[in-house]
């Protein structure tokens, strides 16, 4: 299986180690981190972290970090995946690029994360952990069809927990 996502707009592909410059520059961008990375700047060597845990965890089991680019242009949209959230199950994150924002593309990217994971890899319901004041991203959860489970604190406040089964 080569894990790549296709959507309307979107080619979803895992990353690999030829990514690191692209992942780097977008993820230190000071809008990307705020709520993914709750404002901390990763280093080079921690996104050789992710880039090295993602293509294993594909290999193992199906999932990790994939890139967001554009069909029609190839352009960078952003990164979105699947990883633990503490030992409850895995997540879905996304990050777009500011210039990305507000036209559909987290929906349409998490969607098919959301989507591959419950079919093609069988899980039994996907999470997602929202900042109370990431009210974009309550939008797109919500859009996913996720419902609300658990408050808990974060780094930034309250983050709801949400999940979706088939």
């Amino acid at each position: 299986m080569d894990h790549v996502l296709m959507t309307e707009r979107l080619i979803l592909r895992p990353v690999t180690v030829h990514d690191h410059a692209v992942l780097l520059a977008h993820w230190t961008g000071a809008d990307v981190r705020r709520f993914l990375f709750d404002g901390a700047v990763l280093s080079p060597a921690e996104v050789t972290e992710v880039i090295e845990d993602s293509m294993r965890d594909f290999d193992t089991g199906g999932h990790g970090v994939w890139l967001i680019r554009s069909k029609d242009d190839g352009d960078l949209i952003g990164a979105a995946g699947l990883r633990p959230l503490e030992e409850l199950g895995l997540e879905v994150f996304y990050s777009l690029e500011p210039t990305a924002w507000g036209k559909g593309y987290a929906t349409e990217a998490a969607g098919a994360v959301v989507e591959y994971a419950l079919g093609p890899l069988g899980l039994p319901e996907v999470l997602a952990e929202v900042d109370k004041g990431n009210a974009a991203s309550v939008a797109v959860v919500e859009r996913l069809g996720m419902t609300p489970f658990a408050v808990v604190p974060g780094l930034l406040g309250p983050m709801t927990r949400y999940r979706r089964t088939p």
